[in-house]
């Protein structure tokens, strides 16, 4: 049972604001704002170099954490410094050459899509569309019938950034596992929203981001990667921390995931975030989806009952973010609107998810994302902000 009280009081701009921007950058916490800005402070009284050397079991604390959260190894995990750094490091390591295929579904994020593009440009990839089903999401009934000989791998986005989808991600595992190709998810939605276990999933590796509804600091993401995946992969980029140099041509891969780090790195992230992840699974990840995706239901249900507001979220699953637009209104003047009067949200313009926005004949969207700490009478003024639009 969640204690929406110590929450709101764990984050005082909740007295002055209505945070609706948790899908962008959630507010961080007290306790994961004391651990940065403590270190931060360590580093000016003593150096740099000397507070990480200081603050090496706290460092140590974020790999246990996130396998606690993912229910993985520590040994599986990587800190990164966003969510895109982790998928690309994954993404452009994979040994893939030309003639292989990569079977994706339309609401892929855009920038993991661009690297997509990229890669098979440059390598030769072909790429296949899987189809949605009946509920808007990726039809995993037709994924056998898209198999062809080359087929290498499965890029899916598990929450999307420009609709509340939550997509089937265990059963896009259990078809890849029967197909044995990789699968790379990208989680960066919907870690910190819900309760995220890698082995139930069967995906091979993981990304995502500690600013959104983990509610860490800006800056940081992680990766996992299967440790037995991670042995036979050979990062796109090397250095001190990912290997050890042995000799003139000789060098040491680190195991497991952390072959994908960079020495250099946000020290009082890395620890910001780990206490980020230890007050989400404090405040339950269970307990989190209980309480956002009910209150997230509510608002969509509210706005399509407003004249001339349209709610563009599909699935049969939906997560705490919602996406709307209201007829004559620009979005960017919208967002402007709303923050005048003490309510953040985001704009999705349709180019940001192009392939998505096609296939649904979307228009540029608002965007409103829903944590714990927020309240049903937030919820409200919402809906009242919008109908004034």
């Amino acid at each position: 049972m969640i204690d929406i009280n110590a929450l709101r009081a764990d984050t005082p701009a909740c007295e002055r604001l209505v945070h609706f921007n948790n899908a962008g950058a959630s507010l961080m916490p007290a306790p994961v704002y004391a651990a940065m800005t403590e270190h931060l402070a360590r580093e000016q009284a003593v150096g740099g170099y000397e507070a990480q050397a200081d603050a090496a079991e706290a460092m140590f604390g974020f790999y246990t954490a996130m396998a606690e959260l993912l229910n993985a190894q520590a040994e599986e995990i990587a800190f990164m410094e966003s969510a895109t750094k982790a998928w690309d490091a994954v993404f452009y390591s994979l040994p893939l050459v030309p003639g292989d295929r990569v079977m994706v579904h339309r609401s892929t994020y855009s920038s993991n899509y661009l690297a997509l593009l990229q890669t098979a440009r440059r390598r030769g990839l072909g790429i296949d569309f899987v189809p949605s089903d009946t509920h808007g999401q990726i039809d995993v009934s037709a994924m056998p019938g898209l198999v062809r000989d080359r087929t290498k791998l499965v890029l899916l986005t598990h929450c999307p950034s420009q609709s509340g989808l939550i997509q089937p991600a265990e059963a896009v595992g259990r078809f890849a596992r029967e197909h044995e190709l990789l699968y790379l998810l990208d989680a960066c939605q919907s870690v910190g929203q819900m309760p995220i276990d890698v082995q139930a999933i069967g995906c091979d590796a993981l990304t995502g981001t500690g600013r959104k509804f983990l509610r860490g600091p800006r800056g940081t993401g992680f990766l996992y990667m299967r440790r037995e995946l991670a042995e036979r992969i050979e990062p796109h980029v090397v250095d001190l921390e990912a290997a050890e140099w042995l000799g003139r041509e000789s060098y040491r891969l680190a195991p497991g995931a952390r072959r994908f780090e960079a020495w250099e790195r946000n020290v009082a992230g890395q620890i910001a975030l780990g206490r980020a992840m230890r007050y989400a699974l404090e405040t339950g990840l269970d307990s989190i989806a209980a309480r956002v995706q009910p209150m997230a239901q509510s608002l969509r249900e509210r706005l399509a009952a407003l004249r001339g507001v349209e709610v563009h979220d599909p699935g049969e699953h939906r997560s705490a973010i919602v996406t709307l637009s209201k007829l004559g209104v620009d979005v960017g003047e919208a967002k402007a609107a709303l923050r005048a009067q003490g309510i953040n949200v985001s704009v999705v313009p349709r180019e940001w998810a192009l392939l998505d926005a096609e296939d649904r004949d979307l228009p540029d969207l608002i965007r409103a994302s829903l944590h714990a700490y927020n309240t049903e009478a937030e919820v409200m003024r919402f809906v009242e902000a919008v109908s004034g639009l």
